[in-house]
């Protein structure tokens, strides 16, 4: 008889204890539910009849299908259902998004095979506001300064976005968008906990005093690292409050606020090093909207001490210090923000958007040369068109300036078009940047290392001011239907993408020093995404996709692109009324090579094997059962409910790599209880 590992075990035991508990009366489940039913239950077809509304790609609503590029949308409902811990672990199911787990604290998003470690060419935000660390280049994806249950939807927009949002938006954008003060009325109080020390925990309070909505979160999340169960990955705790008043006019004034305080991050994998991090991340936020306007202006502060250390495969082979020979590294990276966005309508049929933005970004610390900072300045305009009702054209352009590179101009210009209802072609060419962050333009580090002669002056690792950004061109053609009835929805594009100016350290052996630079060449990378999204019941529904990409890299260095070909995912969700419901997804990633630092042949020195650039093919399936044992309204209407959950990632325990020096990833059983009150 086959012996059950742990896992199955614990996977076994939580779905057993789910279908036990469903059989018991639903003494939660009240009679005052089943006279509202209608008030709580989704109908039939609603949840693929009505079509996304979306502002990603535009900055104002409109329907997905008649947006200028490629958008998908990520609701509260998938997240939940997804018993994910991180919002990469969802975004896998998007076809043409990369992701690439590195470590417990590291994962490394980007889009349509332009992934790398220490992934920078993908712009995040939460509602509306960038967490793109401008002075360094990346996104601390476990350090979100919301917690899960605050979420109402995640906008996924491929392509380059700089035509609105100007640098950094150079392969995509993703908005995080956080769920109204009064959406979520009441207490919510989340808790997971697993496998490898796994802890994921929110407490919100939201309501209202007079017309003042506001909402106040706390979490906390760990996790222990993949290659050893009994080492701490990540820690951090985080506090986010945000307050809504409605103005005239439809319109609302934004205030929040945050801090996130890890304590423990294992990251910043790059060519031969491996931090380890103590960082955290405050911001201010402050907003006016109304339908045809909007102003904004945020501070963000990020500070970050690392101890750059080598590679586990590489001993002690160097140590990064700052030019006096201290350490850990430390960098602050403040960045202050105003921007603003006017809409009009002419005649019914043309909308024109016109829009200023500035920011000011510092970085400090000990291995960073002084006056370490820059200026941006971005204007932009856009038009939208739609001479027929079976015809839109939009074009823009945006002009940005920097302190350190020329002015540089990002068109796009997309067509829309619907031949028949419920049917939508769309072609656009659009051009992106991303231009060199503070870090690449003054750094000033030093990495001794115990195997060179004495008297060997330590490498340099340094900026470089007389850098060029990097340019995208990008060139998408899709297609959106609907089919029997709203209940399924196909999507396909084709896309090709040419990558210029790529910057990577470059070294030079006459002054020992390791120099940002700009290679020369291009990368072609081009291919298709195909999907369908099912309502199969009223109470089953399913997706599938699949999407292939073709790099064509001819810069060379570590930083070469290289990508899987094929990668396909799908998943099946069912709800009963019962309150018993369950998910399982399933993402495949084909098996691939990357470029890895010539430092790796030294790790005979230390007992170690060379590691392999191959890359096994792989397959993540995560599962999710639950049950929601009680539920019912409020006086004032809003939904009082608790729910027990079972989830698994990587169920079948299909141990894999992301990265050649990335860890072992494994399996994981959680348990979750959601109470809202």
């Amino acid at each position: 008889m086959t012996q059950l590992t742990g896992l199955q075990k614990s996977l076994w035991l939580g779905m057993l204890t789910i279908v036990l508990v469903a059989q018991t009366p639903l003494t939660g489940w009240t009679e005052e539910l089943s006279t509202k039913s209608d008030q709580i239950h989704i109908p039939e077809l609603q949840l693929l009849k009505e079509e996304e509304s979306v502002s990603i790609a535009s900055r104002y609503e409109q329907p997905i299908s008649k947006a200028p590029s490629n958008v998908y949308v990520i609701t509260d409902e998938d997240i939940r259902h997804s018993g994910a811990t991180d919002i990469p672990t969802v975004l896998r199911r998007i076809p043409g998004i990369e992701v690439m787990q590195v470590t417990g604290a590291e994962i490394n998003v980007s889009v349509r095979g332009d992934n790398q470690l220490q992934a920078n060419k993908l712009l995040v935000m939460v509602d509306g506001r960038s967490i793109y660390n401008d002075g360094q280049g990346q996104v601390n994806w476990k350090m979100l300064p919301i917690t899960l249950p605050e979420i109402k939807r995640i906008e996924v927009m491929k392509g380059p976005g700089s035509v609105i949002y100007g640098f950094n938006a150079f392969d995509g954008v993703i908005n995080i968008i956080t769920k109204p003060p009064g959406e979520m009325a009441g207490n919510t109080v989340q808790f997971g906990g697993g496998e490898f020390g796994t802890i994921s925990s929110a407490a919100i309070h939201a309501g209202s005093a007079g017309n003042l909505g506001y909402r106040l979160s706390l979490g906390h999340d760990q996790n222990q690292q993949w290659r050893d169960r009994n080492a701490l990955a990540f820690r951090s705790d985080k506090v986010n409050i945000q307050t809504e008043y409605p103005a005239s006019g439809g319109a609302k004034l934004l205030l929040s606020g945050g801090l996130v305080n890890a304590n423990r991050f294992e990251g910043n994998l790059n060519e031969s090093a491996l931090g380890e991090s103590t960082a955290s991340q405050a911001y201010t936020h402050l907003g006016y909207e109304r339908p045809d306007l909007y102003l904004r202006a945020f501070w963000t502060e990020t500070k970050q001490d690392v101890e750059d250390t080598p590679h586990p495969l590489l001993g002690n082979l160097f140590l990064g210090t700052d030019p006096a020979g201290n350490h850990p590294l430390r960098y602050t990276t403040n960045t202050y923000n105003v921007d603003g966005l006017q809409t009009m309508t002419v005649l019914d049929s043309w909308r024109v958007s016109y829009g200023v933005n500035y920011r000011f970004n510092t970085l400090t610390g000990n291995a960073v040369a002084p006056s370490a900072h820059e200026h941006r300045l971005g204007l932009l305009m856009q038009s939208a068109w739609t001479p027929i009702e079976l015809v839109s054209i939009t074009a823009g352009v945006r002009y940005d300036m920097d302190s350190f590179i020329h002015p540089t101009v990002s068109p796009r210009v997309a067509i829309v078009l619907t031949p028949i209802p419920d049917h939508t072609f769309r072609a656009s060419f659009s051009i992106g940047y991303r231009p060199p962050t503070l870090l690449e333009t003054f750094s000033d580090a030093r990495f001794p290392s115990p195997f060179n002669p004495p008297g060997t002056p330590p490498l340099k690792y340094l900026g470089n001011p007389n850098m060029i950004p990097e340019q995208i061109v990008s060139y998408d053609i899709g297609y959106q239907g609907w089919f029997a009835q709203h209940r399924v929805r196909v999507r396909a594009d084709v896309f090709a993408n040419l990558i210029r100016d790529i910057e990577d350290p470059r070294f030079d052996s006459t002054v020992r020093a390791v120099f940002f630079d700009n290679r020369p060449g291009k990368a072609s990378i081009y291919g298709g995404e195909f999907g369908l999204e099912l309502l199969l019941t009223s109470w089953l529904q399913g997706f599938g996709n699949m999407s292939f990409v073709k790099v064509d890299d001819k810069f060379g260095g570590n930083h070469q692109r290289e990508a899987p070909r094929v990668k396909g995912s799908a998943g099946l969700r069912a709800e009963f009324d019962n309150g018993v419901s369950g998910e399982g997804s399933m993402n495949y990633v084909d098996s691939t090579s990357f470029r890895i630092d010539g430092d790796f042949n030294n790790a005979p020195l230390f007992g170690n094997a060379v590691p392999s650039r191959l890359i096994d093919s792989y397959t993540l399936v995560n599962l999710r059962g639950a049950y929601r044992f009680w539920q019912e309204l409020s006086v004032t209407e809003y939904r009082r409910e608790a729910e027990v959950a079972v989830t698994a990632f990587n169920a079948l325990n299909d141990r894999h790599k992301e990265h050649p020096l990335g860890d072992t990833i494994g399996s994981r059983v959680m348990g979750w209880l959601t109470v809202k009150f």
